[in-house]
Parts: structure tokens; C-alpha cells; sequence
């Protein structure tokens, strides 16, 4: 088969080609697995954190990629869940022990066994891949398979985030960062909660604009003050700037949710201007996202057929992974970046 495979870490903004094309053995699917015939497969910040080393994988080399739609090819042995043809999607959590406290109350993405798709196995920027069958999502109809690949990763990672808020209709929600995260979130907003209004805070002028397209009443940069204070934020930049400049814009008791992997470290110095009076006083609270469960996906999935959600997307071939990726570091976004694979 082929696939696109990191050997191994490096900058970016020193190597524009960190992806190799490679002819590799077609994946062989063990006991409980299925091998997946892959069509689509998302791009996300995070495989720019693999790449830079900020959640390295544990080993190279390392096929990135977890927002994968594809066709069941095989079934491993017993591994029954799923028909040969079924189309089916595969999202960042690839396993987790099924025992744990974390595991027994629903919050698998805690689970200290937790396995990424792409990062600690084998992901979808390839031809085929293997996964267990119990970590493997049906698509609804209704999407292509470019359109269904962002919500494996930025819907569902966006719907958690969104859930953890704890947002209620008619409260102001401040999105910080518009990617293909934010402008999935904003298309839930408008559904789940109709009398609340969204205000976006992004450095690119082409994603404020698009978010005034898709029904946001304010857009500004980063460091501007928004015109009301707002009761949550969602961050989803590689940035510590907009986690001080958020800060200040909640309102008391407002909490800000960080939907980021991993921070870059080169604006880290920006958390010595955190004042306690202007950012943290008055009760404001700071909560990260980690990883998603599968209940995070297929209930998204759900919702994301009933209204009809569709991603803005830019298609790119398999062979193009490099240029989707490095298009992703330098801010050059709108919606979600889909390989489309043979």
C-alpha cells in the first residue's frame, strides 16, 4: 500500500516535506480487528504537535493521520461486528482497557492505557489500515466521505468541548481560534442553543470574516476586548497569548475551556501578564480537554446528521500531505483540510 509516513521529528518551519511517500505491506488485522480500506482521512493540528515533537509518537517510523473514513476490507478473527463493505469511521481514540475507574465511568479518553490513532499506532494517511472493531464508528448517510472525515476529530473533540462548558442557552460563548474546530462549533451553536450569541476571536481576517458568514455577531483579534463579556470560551489555538487575552473577556464565574493538545512554546513568556484582579479573580475557571471518548463521537455523529451539519473542507491527495500540513502552520485555513486517497 501506500502511505505517507513520518521517520522522523522536526520543525516545520525547517523542513517542509517531514512526510515521506513509501510502498508499505498491506496491514494484516489480528484477533477482533478489521482492515479498513481508507478513502478520507482529516488533517489536524495535532499531527503538526507529532511532527514538532510535542506529543511525540513512541516510536518511528509513524503513519499520521486519525480522521479516517474508509470501507471494511477484512474481518479478523472473531470480529463480527461489521460487514465487509460497511463504511466506517476511525477517530483519535483507537483503544482503551475497557477496566479502569476511567474507563467504567465513561471517560475512556483518561484511561492510562489511552491509545491515538496515528500517533501510537498506525493512523489513516495510507491506503489501509487496522483497528478494533469495538473503536469503530458507523457513518451516516448523508456525508460524503470528505465531509464525514473532520467530524471524527474537530466535531467530536469540538461537541466535548462544548459539553464542558456547561453552556446555557442565551449565555454569550467567546471561540477563540477558528479553524475547523471552532466553525463546527459554531454550526452546533446555532442549533442547540438559538438565543445565544457567538463571538470570535482569531488573528486571520479571512477567519473573521467567515465566521460572520456562518452567523457570528462579533468578530476581532485576538488581543481585542469583546463588546460584552461572555459566560464561556473555547480555545482551540497552539497559542498562550489567547489563553491571557481570553481570560480577561469572561465574565464572573465564566469558565474557559482549552481544547488543545499540546501549546507551542513560543509565546510562553505571554502568561507573565496573567494579573489575578483582571484574569483569574472573581471565580473564573480553567478546564483542558483530553482526548475524546467514543460516546463523544457517535453522539456527535448523531446530532451531526439530525441538523445537518457540513464542514467546510479542501480536499488534497495523499501525495499532498505535506502542503495540507504546512498550509496548516501557516494559518492558511477555512474549515477542515481532507486527503482524498485511492
Amino acid at each position: 500500500m501506500k502511505a505517507m509516513v513520518l521517520k522522523e521529528l522536526c520543525s516545520l518551519d525547517e523542513n517542509h516535506t517531514p512526510l515521506e511517500l513509501m510502498e508499505l505491506p498491506d496491514p494484516v488485522p489480528a484477533e477482533g480487528e478489521i482492515l479498513v480500506k481508507v478513502s478520507a482521512c482529516g488533517v489536524c493540528h495535532t499531527e503538526l504537535d507529532e511532527i514538532e515533537g510535542r506529543t511525540p509518537p513512541p516510536h518511528l517510523p509513524m503513519i499520521l493521520g486519525h480522521q479516517v473514513i474508509g470501507r471494511v476490507e477484512a474481518n479478523g478473527s472473531k470480529a463480527s461486528a461489521f460487514k465487509i463493505g460497511d463504511r466506517v469511521g476511525i477517530a483519535w481514540i483507537y483503544s482503551a482497557c475497557g477496566i479502569c475507574t476511567f474507563c467504567l465511568a465513561g471517560n475512556e479518553n483518561l484511561c492510562p492505557d489511552f491509545q491515538a490513532t496515528g500517533r501510537d499506532v498506525n493512523g489513516g494517511y495510507a491506503q489501509y489500515m487496522t483497528v478494533p472493531q469495538g473503536f469503530v464508528h458507523r457513518i451516516p448517510q448523508g456525508f460524503t466521505d470528505s465531509d464525514a472525515a473532520p467530524l471524527l476529530c474537530a466535531g467530536a473533540i469540538g461537541y466535548r468541548s462544548l459539553r464542558l462548558t456547561g453552556l446555557k442557552d442565551g449565555q454569550n460563548l467567546g471561540l477563540t481560534g477558528f479553524g475547523a474546530s471552532g466553525h463546527l462549533v459554531l454550526k452546533m451553536v446555532r442549533h442547540l442553543y438559538p438565543k445565544t450569541q457567538v463571538f470570535i476571536f482569531a488573528r486571520s481576517a479571512e477567519e473573521r470574516a467567515f465566521s460572520l458568514e456562518l452567523g457570528a455577531v462579533w468578530a476581532g483579534e485576538v488581543t481585542e476586548e469583546s463588546p460584552e463579556k461572555l459566560h464561556c470560551i473555547i480555545d482551540t489555538t497552539p497559542a498562550w497569548e489567547p489563553v491571557v487575552e481570553a481570560l480577561k473577556n469572561l465574565d464572573s464565574g465564566g469558565r474557559l475551556v482549552i481544547n488543545a493538545i499540546r501549546k507551542e512554546e513560543r509565546d510562553k513568556d505571554s502568561l507573565l501578564r496573567i494579573s489575578y484582579p483582571a484574569h483569574l479573580w472573581l471565580e473564573k475557571e480553567i478546564k483542558s480537554v483530553a482526548n475524546i471518548s467514543r460516546r463523544d463521537v457517535s453522539e456527535f455523529l448523531a446530532l451531526a446528521a439530525v441538523i445537518g451539519i457540513r464542514p467546510e473542507i479542501q480536499e488534497f491527495a495523499l501525495e499532498e500531505a505535506n502542503k495540507a500540513l504546512l498550509d496548516l502552520k501557516t494559518k492558511r485555513i477555512r474549515g477542515g483540510k481532507v486527503l482524498k486517497i485511492n
